[in-house]
């Protein structure tokens, strides 16, 4: 008895800037994204797409991909993809593009993909801000008033 749905597995998830396919069908995928390293917040990004591949399952399939805030509970985008997989040895890739993300605060993302609902993956996505180091001959910046240094 063959069966008539499988859900799949999540070979593969990767933050990058971009995702682009050559003619014999393969990726190219640019810029794979560990931490984001910012000199100022709140800044926006044009575009950072998400790269999953699906493997193992049979049927057809939603998956839903969202990027959520520092507080665990705010999607700032998110995306579904409808796909399926006629046999378990079967793949799917589907990339996901969210565009004009605003990053406001630093602190620990996450992005998580789901299929029919189900969590597959949850991983985080740290936002570091890190000011630019001041350029010789710079002037250190001015304490605030009231504050005096020690």
């Amino acid at each position: 008895m063959r069966p008539s749905r499988i859900l799949p597995d999540l070979q593969a998830s990767l933050l990058c800037e971009d995702v682009r396919q050559e003619a014999t069908g393969n990726f190219i995928i640019i810029g794979v994204i560990g931490l984001i390293r910012l000199p100022k917040l709140p800044v926006t990004a044009a575009r950072l797409c998400i790269f999953n591949r699906w493997t193992a399952g049979v049927g057809d399939f939603t998956e839903q991909v969202r990027l959520v805030a520092p507080d665990g509970s705010t999607a700032l985008r998110q995306s579904q993809i409808r796909f399926g997989l006629k046999e378990a040895t079967h793949h799917a890739i589907n990339v996901s593009m969210l565009t004009q993300v605003e990053f406001a605060t630093a602190g620990i993302y996450h992005v998580e993909v789901l299929v029919d609902d189900v969590m597959k993956l949850r991983y985080p996505v740290p936002v570091i801000h890190q000011p630019p180091p001041p350029r010789p001959g710079t002037p250190p910046p001015e304490e605030p008033a009231g504050e005096q240094p020690e």
